[in-house]
């Protein structure tokens, strides 16, 4: 059965408008912590400059997710779908919060064991991460494409938002006594708080949606055992009417890998090419200009805000790129921002830096949201699930490739 167009039923759809809400939040809260953590990095290349905490601090968190993300998508038909992601988002909130207690703890004083134990949380964050992300894109993968992308889209907001604040917040307190922790306190306040409203809306709001349960009762009866758990534990008879329905068969990971492999590689190869300049080569490698300290931020702030803008283009119709071809050739078009960022951070000012990073950022989430909406397609309820945890192994896969070889841009660029 095609996910996309199921017998819809006026009454069992109602709530749609507060589903594309809520998964536009709970795509916020699952990567704000991490965006607060990229935005606030001057505040950690203060206390830790000879340790690289972008760069250092984005690989921790990489190996964590991919590896954590690997062992959920290879179980993923074993695993409760919504124990799953209520476990992430509560991590997120612990990991969060732990933050802040070192910072008081030792006063903002930096060192190396505030770093180790930065660290520590930073894993939690990537073990957090393959949780909520794995497990929502399953989820939402067998409903309306609509949820994708507002989930991807709230991914993008708190992005933008993040930065928005963090350049208010060095305006405000820039010239206070203390003022980049202040602002750094504020951003993981702000974080802690979204984390614990994802727990809320997703533990009690969303299941309870009617064009939730519509689907995931479309899911489970078309053989998604892990969707079935959640109904029935809810008090959800899933069985059909028809004694004489047959549960389609359905293919295997193995199967749906190799059916929709273009559009792994497409997340793959988006992400290697975005992670290998952002956020590293933004805050070592594009030298000194009249910006000063706020060059990076401002970097920073016009990717992240093009990247959000751009996740909404394809709902326009007929500026949605659904064509398998096109899309990776597209794709495979933006390697040549390697050398036009390498020869405008060489050569260049600070206005064309700005226009490239925009342009990064617009393909980024264009591009991201155009796969995620048209990947699914075709497939059944439990098809779609694997196939949504699928697709976050080999995005997780092209950040972890795109942060190991952004580290090639050190090379002959100072020492380590």
């Amino acid at each position: 059965m095609d996910i996309t167009a199921p017998n819809e039923d006026s009454k069992k759809l109602e709530g749609r408008s507060k589903a594309i809400v809520v998964c536009w939040i709970l795509g916020f809260g699952s990567l704000v912590s991490w965006n607060s953590m990229l935005t606030i990095g001057d505040y950690y290349y203060k206390l830790f400059p000879d340790y690289h905490p972008s760069r250092v601090l984005t690989l921790v968190y990489q190996p964590f997710a991919i590896g954590t993300m690997a062992i959920l998508a290879y179980n993923e038909s074993k695993i409760d779908t919504r124990k799953r992601n209520i476990a992430g988002y509560i991590l997120f909130f612990l990991c969060t919060l732990a933050l802040i207690v070192i910072d008081l703890a030792t006063s903002g004083k930096g060192g190396i064991g505030s770093y180790i134990g930065i660290c520590v949380f930073v894993a939690g964050f990537g073990v957090a991460d393959a949780h909520v992300q794995g497990g929502m894109v399953g989820d939402l993968a067998f409903m309306k494409p609509e949820f994708i992308q507002s989930f991807f889209a709230g991914l993008a907001a708190s992005g933008a938002l993040t930065s928005g604040l963090r350049l208010i917040t060095k305006a405000a307190f820039d010239k206070s006594p203390n003022g980049l922790r202040k602002g750094t306190m504020l951003f993981l306040a702000i974080s802690t708080f979204f984390e614990f409203l994802c727990i809320f809306l997703y533990s009690f709001v969303f299941g309870k949606l009617p064009i939730v349960k519509y689907y995931r009762m479309t899911a489970a009866r078309e053989g998604s055992k892990t969707v079935a758990s959640d109904l029935a534990a809810a008090g959800i008879q899933t069985e059909p009417a028809d004694k004489d329905f047959k549960i389609p068969d359905r293919l295997s990971n193995k199967q749906v890998l190799f059916k929709k492999i273009d559009y792994a590689l497409d997340l793959f190869l988006i992400y290697v090419l975005t992670l290998s300049i952002f956020p590293g080569f933004l805050y070592e490698n594009t030298g000194k200009h009249h910006l000063g300290s706020w060059y990076p931020l401002v970097l920073i702030a016009m990717y992240n805000i093009w990247d959000l803008i751009s996740r909404y283009i394809p709902l326009v119709e007929f500026l949605k790129m659904e064509s398998r071809k096109g899309l990776m050739i597209a794709i495979l078009s933006r390697f040549l921002f390697i050398p036009a960022f390498y020869f405008t951070a060489k050569y260049g000012d600070e206005g064309w830096m700005i226009m490239l990073i925009s342009l990064l950022g617009l393909t980024n989430g264009y591009l991201t949201v155009c796969v995620m909406t048209v990947a699914p397609k075709g497939c059944t309820g439990p098809e779609a699930n694997a196939l949504g945890n699928l697709l976050v192994l080999f995005l997780l896969g092209g950040i972890f490739a795109g942060v190991a070889l952004d580290w090639l841009w050190i090379i002959g660029n100072g020492s380590f």
